[in-house]
């Protein structure tokens, strides 16, 4: 499919309060368009209405406004068609502790219809690594195995968009790595992955674009290098040969001696450049024996998007 795998026009969900209490606007009208076969990053600080999103997307929660599209399928006029397009692997271990994986994976085929003749049940188990505990009941997996297996459930309807909530919370670096090298294979088939987490080094390495929600509203959508670029910012790091005294710099350079020894110099890269930067060091008299320098990552453009805004 070209074009977009996910189309989100108004999106709204409003949840009745208690008593006296007003309505809680979850989602404000949100608008998205994911392309098909990206990695697309969904990211927000807790409680800005990610998770309404997803569930909304699985058919979990019901919507208060808007139109949700799935594969050109439209929610409330296909709604098993548009279901069928995604599968979500959830953040929580809901896994039944008395099914194997094996058992897990055909139970769950069933309820997505799936007939026996056309189900991957070992081709997924060996994706997840989990074909040597096939026949061994869930109760015994470890947390990580557990985790596996709900990608493995998610995969068994053979989805054309692949949501993962939270894939890596709480698992140790073997399977973090086991679990992106699975998605990349997963993508390269042409299938789109939606992805939240909470770990930004990893949306900075894995999304293709990134969309920022917070409050209910989308306040950024873009592509990850031009996210990462928004913010000015660069820092030099000089390691000198001696120390220097009288360090006149151009207007806009911050300094800073790390605890290493090292000299940081940060400034705005639209209005100074590094030689310039260079250049005030070395009429000072400093003589450089080692140079390296920072750029903004993720995080930074993170909080300075969601940091003080109000509810």
């Amino acid at each position: 499919m070209t074009g977009n795998a996910i189309e989100i026009t108004g999106l709204r969900k409003t949840y009745a309060g208690e008593k006296r209490t007003p309505p809680k606007d979850a989602l404000k009208g949100v608008d998205l368009s994911i392309p098909s076969g990206s990695i697309f990053g969904l990211l927000g600080p807790n409680g800005a209405g990610k998770s309404t999103l997803i569930n909304i997307l699985a058919g979990l929660v019901t919507k208060s406004a808007g139109q949700v599209r799935i594969w050109g399928f439209d929610q409330d006029v296909n709604p098993r068609q548009s279901r069928a397009a995604i599968g979500v692997m959830p953040q929580e271990l809901n896994i039944d502790p008395f099914f194997t994986p094996r058992g897990a994976l055909e139970v769950q085929a069933g309820l997505y219809g799936v007939p026996r003749s056309q189900r991957r049940t070992d081709e997924i188990l060996s994706l997840i690594g989990l074909s040597d505990k096939a026949d061994s009941y869930a109760r015994t997996l470890s947390g990580g195995m557990r985790r596996r297996l709900l990608l493995g459930k998610a995969l068994v309807h053979a989805p054309q968009v692949l949501v993962l909530d939270e894939p890596t919370a709480g698992v140790d670096i073997e399977l973090r790595q086991m679990l992106w090298e699975n998605v990349r294979a997963l993508n390269a088939r042409g299938m789109t992955i939606i992805l939240t987490t909470h770990y930004l080094e990893e949306a900075q390495e894995m999304c293709d674009e990134i969309a920022i929600i917070d409050h209910g509203e989308v306040i950024v959508r873009d592509r990850t290098s031009a996210l990462l670029g928004r913010l000015d910012a660069k820092t030099l790091l000089l390691r000198l040969e001696n120390p220097v005294a009288g360090l006149t710099l151009p207007d806009g350079v911050k300094q800073e001696n790390r605890a290493d020894g090292r000299l940081a110099l940060t400034y705005p890269r639209s209005v100074v450049n590094a030689g310039a930067v260079l250049a005030a060091v070395t009429q000072a008299g400093g003589v450089v024996v080692d140079i390296s320098s920072e750029e903004p990552d993720l995080e930074d453009v993170f909080l300075s998007l969601t940091s003080g805004r109000a509810a």
